[in-house]
């Protein structure tokens, strides 16, 4: 009975084994074919969009014939500025990730948001995915993406009210309730409670989930900038800065432009348009800060003329720019396997992040 019954006993457990071993690996090739196209989708997509891109800025080539060369030239350095800006501010935030892979991530991300609808929140998005495709775990990507987000945000929402501050104070633009002082009073009526979110969730653990993945975010933000504040802060600054300055540039360039104050208000103003989903925000980032130029004084004319250049550059330099990296990125992407989230994986990114080092 005991030759005739080994067999059997052996059978159950090496079979099964042996199909879960096969359905590993089937599943495994799987997933590469899947991380394979889909890379492949997005490659496709933010190419493509540049080419979709060239009829809606069609009439860049009559305008910037009333444009000396030079100051196009410093036009594309001053967005250059602004998309490295991002790039250290991004480093500080992904600070576990390889410098290389850290810096093609954030010129890639650059060039979704540029490129594709959503505008930023679309392009970090597809970072978080790429970031995961690199290895990180989902919970330290969404909260420093959150963080990265509210950091940007905040800086806005700043710059609006110093510009408010500034006309009210007798700086040469608009000194009108409407004009003046009611875009500081929506942004306060946004940035008061979200900076409090952090705190009111602390009593409330049943929140909804989206209200909680801000917070997080904010509180990562807040860590960040004054907990552990480093020298790549200053990228915040840039990335906002250099790219008004593309603006005030070719205002500049052929004609009057508005005082900084009113150009940062117009600025922030005009760019609420590009959240709709449009590719590239052809039409609607135009049409936005057109009628947000004209808003704060600038001729209708002027104002569309420059506003179809300035696009063009915001929109080019870092879309080009994030292609390129995203195609030499793609491939290391592909050599790696996610990985998942596991119970201790937050408490190594906390560890990572508390001992993290200011490297350039």
């Amino acid at each position: 009975m005991s030759a005739i019954s080994t067999p059997h006993a052996q059978t159950p457990t090496g079979r099964p084994h042996r199909f879960r071993r096969r359905r590993a690996v089937r599943a495994a090739g799987t997933r590469r074919l899947d991380r394979r196209l889909a890379t492949i989708a997005l490659a496709g997509l933010l190419a493509l969009a540049l080419l979709l891109s060239l009829p809606g800025l069609a009439g860049v080539t009559h305008q910037l014939r009333h444009i000396a060369a030079g100051w196009i030239v410093v036009g594309v350095a001053l967005e250059l500025a602004s998309d490295v800006s991002f790039v250290v501010l991004f480093r500080l935030f992904f600070d576990r990730l390889p410098g290389r892979d850290a810096r093609a991530l954030a010129w890639t991300e650059q060039a979704s948001g540029a490129l594709l609808p959503g505008g930023g929140a679309g392009g970090l998005a597809i970072g978080g995915w790429l970031i995961h495709l690199a290895g990180s775990p989902v919970r330290w990507i969404i909260r420093r993406s959150g963080g990265l987000f509210s950091l940007t945000s905040a800086v806005n929402g700043v710059a609006v009210i110093g510009a408010s501050a500034a006309l009210l104070a007798g700086v040469s633009g608009p000194h009108d309730f409407a004009r003046a002082v009611l875009p500081s009073v929506l942004v306060l009526a946004v940035l008061i409670p979200v900076a409090a979110l952090p705190l009111l969730l602390r009593s409330r653990p049943g929140a909804p989930r989206v209200l909680r993945a801000i917070g997080v975010g904010v509180q990562d933000a807040s860590e960040t900038a004054f907990k552990h504040p480093s020298w790549r802060l200053l990228g915040a600054l840039g990335y906002l800065g250099f790219d008004m300055a593309v603006l005030w540039m070719v205002l500049r360039a052929p004609g009057h432009a508005p005082s900084v104050p009113a150009l940062v208000l117009a600025y922030n103003i005009g760019y609420v348009a590009n959240a709709l989903p449009i590719p590239g925000g052809i039409g609607a980032l135009d049409a936005g800060l057109t009628g947000a130029l004209v808003l704060y004084g600038v001729s209708p004319v002027h104002a569309a003329a420059s506003v179809l250049v300035y696009h063009a550059i915001a929109l080019w330099v870092p879309g080009l720019g994030g292609l390129v990296a995203y195609l030499r990125l793609r491939s290391r992407l592909l050599g790696r396997s996610p990985t998942h989230s596991r119970p201790d994986d937050w408490g190594r990114t906390r560890t990572a992040y508390r001992n993290r080092r200011s490297t350039p």
